[in-house]
């Protein structure tokens, strides 16, 4: 009898244990799909971009969004690397904004309400000199960067930015950089009034935008402009996708919420393969939970049928944040990366998006380190 029951006490035991490390090597095999906004290091050699990259991957990132602007030479041999590594590898690359590129013409640059060219004098900053989404040649400009670069062997995906109209209204948290109150839409920052859009929209709709007192009280004018984004989107998709390859891009919080009414994006209708959401809560002057708040609103913009990746913006002095006047030196503090992560994840997010690595002190590496392979959505 004591024979058999030390048989069964050791059968019961063995399966325990087989039991325990079953459960072990399901949770430490879960992590959640992490991603990079990253650029080339200056006169990087290739050893040094491997051990930089395989530093990455080691981490926990899977894959890249990677600046250097049109350059199939660069895009090509970094790619080489990163997927000897094992990471995917999208080429990040502006869309709406271009600078000092002698093949775009001064007119097809986008006109504020204003009658000023966005070439010449630009909304906030230098750079910010954006085209008309409503030139064929814009597009075609366009189709030619992104079917190109699209076509390199190493590149799995392309990766828009800048895909949208200047800031009409700028995040809360960037009034103070600019000395702005931004609490109406105001002629200087509101784009494109060039003769092309206005003709175009009076054809469609019967209204002479340029008569109105208003124009940002007309819906059907801003419904016109988030068309003329949506379309050039899906235009440049199809492009990418007869490349065989996957297209995304870096939008605003949203969409309804903000990047409707700061950019122009209506982004829930075009026809990418994932979205990466900007939820850059410091621009906000908001908390982490808000991070979770419009992470719930992005995934179900899109019925939960597109992945949705939660873009975090990291501080990269944590111990001087309090002092810095400059919203591009705040974001997430070590201490709160965990639960932005969290909030993001367990609100349907897809994996999370860093911007970026280089922003990362070690305090930040540690706290990913220990939350990285947790299942936020069981718990």
């Amino acid at each position: 009898m004591k024979k058999a029951l030390s048989i069964l006490i050791f059968i019961f035991l063995v399966t325990a244990c087989k039991n325990e490390v079953k459960n072990k090597a399901a949770v430490t095999s879960y992590k959640i799909p992490l991603y990079a906004w990253v650029q080339l290091p200056e006169n990087a050699t290739d050893e040094e971009l491997k051990k930089e990259y395989q530093d990455l991957k080691n981490k926990g990132i899977d894959g890249l969004m990677y600046s250097a602007g049109h350059d199939p030479v660069v895009y090509k041999r970094v790619g080489k690397i990163v997927k000897q590594i094992g990471m995917e590898f999208h080429a990040w690359i502006p869309t709406m904004v271009q600078n000092n590129n002698p093949k775009l013409k001064p007119e097809w640059y986008a006109v504020n309400r204003k009658g000023e060219s966005a070439y010449d004098k630009p909304a906030y900053v230098p750079h910010y000199q954006f085209l008309c989404p409503n030139k064929e040649e814009v597009y075609h400009f366009l189709e030619d960067v992104y079917g190109s670069i699209a076509g390199i062997e190493e590149i799995d995906g392309i990766h828009l930015d800048y895909i949208r109209f200047p800031d009409v209204i700028l995040a809360k948290g960037l009034w103070d950089k600019y000395g702005l109150v931004m609490d109406k839409e105001y002629p200087q920052f509101d784009y494109c009034y060039c003769d092309k859009c206005t003709t175009d929209f009076k054809s469609a709709s019967g209204i002479d935008i340029k008569e109105m007192e208003d124009p940002s009280y007309v819906e059907e004018w801003k419904q016109f402009r988030y068309d003329l984004i949506t379309n050039i989107v899906n235009k440049l998709a199809d492009v990418v996708h007869h490349k065989n390859k996957v297209i995304n891009a870096a939008v605003f919080p949203g969409p309804n919420s903000i990047a409707k009414k700061l950019v122009r994006q209506e982004w829930n209708k075009w026809n990418l393969d994932a979205f990466y959401p900007m939820n850059y809560n410091d621009f906000y002057l908001e908390d982490t939970k808000w991070i979770g708040e419009l992470t719930k609103e992005e995934v179900s913009s899109v019925s939960n049928k597109k992945p949705v990746y939660s873009g975090l913006f990291i501080c990269p002095k944590p111990d001087t944040k309090a002092k810095e006047a400059d919203p591009e030196n705040h974001g997430l503090l070590p201490e709160e990366l965990e639960n932005a992560i969290k909030e993001s994840m367990k609100n349907g997010a897809t994996g999370i998006c860093l911007f970026t690595p280089n922003r990362m002190t070690d305090a930040h590496w540690k706290v990913l380190q220990n939350v990285i392979h947790t299942d936020f959505t069981k718990n």
